[in-house]
């Protein structure tokens, strides 16, 4: 739950933390892909604070691959944030993070999102209210045992030694939060997620977070590379456009991100980053019985203990 005192509250350290992981990230993307290089677009918000968008197109890996650092603030926060905690009302309020989403061309390669954020909400004479969250989660379009368990696997590193059960506790809500209710569907095998978490104190809580962004690309660039040079024909590419119209649901329908970003005033462009650059939908679609397509709903996406064995 979000705090209000355990310790001293250091955001320029979380600034700090968040634009080097950023800078370091995208330039290991930027090898891991080897043919492209990000785009830099710096943006600053009206309101308070701004950020600097990061995105690479037509790689040799990825088609598309958005990273996004903010730090944005305001005076009133938004209905998204303020439903639920009356305690925030009258607050000022101020958030950063680092989100990403990467859309590779090969669709035997997944589809990744990864966040790790900061937020904090101050009043006059009173203590700050802070928390912190985040998480990976994977979208494969077709799936590997070893694949799952090595993301898994590395999932449960960032967070074991924060604490017994965090593991277990992450891994059950990204479950449950990134699942389409309209499709009664998980969107990916899940990973880690986590909000409103301040720990035992603020240096703990932080160190988690930390831990989470450095574990990702461990987690993630295996994977894309031991896929990435797999023969696929258009079948392979459609379905994979046809899944990518599920990611495309969830990010409007559901993401609480989404939803902050836009109802606080935040850039859209930035904001809508995570969208990817082709994708379809077909009335009805039925994978043929027994095919791999088929097997990602019925043997991949529902969920299940990838470490159990």
């Amino acid at each position: 739950m979000s705090n209000t005192s355990h310790g001293t509250v250091d955001s320029d350290a979380v600034h700090d933390y968040l634009t080097h992981f950023h800078d370091t990230l995208c330039l290991q993307l930027e090898e891991l892909d080897g043919g492209a290089t990000f785009l830099n677009d710096e943006w600053t918000r009206p309101e308070g604070g701004g950020g600097l968008t990061r995105i690479m197109t037509e790689g040799d890996l990825f088609e598309k691959a958005g990273v996004a650092f903010s730090r944005v603030s305001g005076t009133t926060l938004p209905p998204s944030a303020s439903a639920h905690r009356p305690e925030l009302a009258g607050r000022s309020w101020e958030a950063m993070g680092v989100s990403l989403v990467l859309h590779p061309h090969n669709p035997y390669v997944p589809t990744t999102h990864a966040n790790i954020r900061f937020f904090r909400a101050d009043k006059d004479g009173e203590s700050p209210v802070w928390w912190f969250g985040g998480g990976f989660d994977l979208t494969p379009y077709y799936g590997f045992e070893e694949d799952c368990v090595h993301w898994h696997q590395t999932a449960r590193d960032a967070v074991a030694p924060f604490g017994d059960g965090l593991h277990e506790r992450f891994k059950s809500w990204c479950d449950e939060y990134f699942y389409l209710k309209h499709r009664d569907e998980a969107r990916g095998i899940g990973g880690l997620f986590f909000d409103d978490f301040s720990g035992e104190n603020f240096e703990h809580a932080f160190g988690l977070m930390q831990s989470v962004g450095n574990h990702f690309f461990p987690a993630y660039a295996p994977i894309a590379q031991s896929r990435r040079a797999l023969h696929y024909t258009q079948r392979e590419r459609d379905f994979q456009l046809y899944r990518r119209g599920r990611y495309v649901e969830f990010n409007l329908v559901f993401d609480r991100g989404t939803l902050f970003g836009l109802q606080s005033g935040g850039r859209t462009e930035s904001i809508l980053m995570s969208l990817p650059p082709h994708v379809s939908w077909h009335y009805n679609f039925q994978p043929e019985p027994d095919s791999p397509e088929a097997e990602l709903t019925s043997r991949f996406l529902p969920v299940r203990d990838w470490l159990a064995s």
